[in-house]
């Protein structure tokens, strides 16, 4: 039996979560956090992140990038309040990747622990 106090990060919305005892023949198999979760990232999610990567490395190695900005950008206006979910969801995918950074304070943060207002900038260049 696998050990119930691994977490794994769900490949959809990128959040956190805890094995359960329903999962235990599964565990390893396990990919989805919810039901909600389980078709995977669509087209538009993986328009969104496109976006957010273009925008994120236009401002530079250094700059950061609000969401609140993606989501203006891609759905404007009275619409894009609705659409910020999948814009964290896209950027979480994209820190697990390694591809960005969140940020609070100034400071790289777990995206999986950050509460309240992040920001994204480009994860930094791994030399080969």
């Amino acid at each position: 039996m696998n050990d119930p106090r691994t977490d794994k990060l769900c490949v959809t919305c990128g959040r956190r979560f805890a094995w359960r005892r329903k999962w235990a023949d599964v565990w390893d198999e396990v990919k989805f956090c919810s039901k909600g979760c389980r078709g995977g990232p669509g087209r538009l999610d993986r328009e969104v992140e496109a976006r957010l990567l273009e925008m994120v490395r236009a401002r530079g190695p250094r700059a950061t990038l609000c969401p609140s900005d993606v989501a203006r950008d891609l759905f404007p206006d009275p619409g894009w309040r609705r659409e910020m979910e999948r814009v964290r969801r896209a950027g979480r995918r994209l820190a697990i990747e390694g591809r960005i950074e969140v940020t609070q304070g100034g400071r790289v943060v777990d995206f999986s622990d950050a509460r309240g207002p992040v920001r994204y900038r480009p994860a930094p260049e791994v030399p080969s």
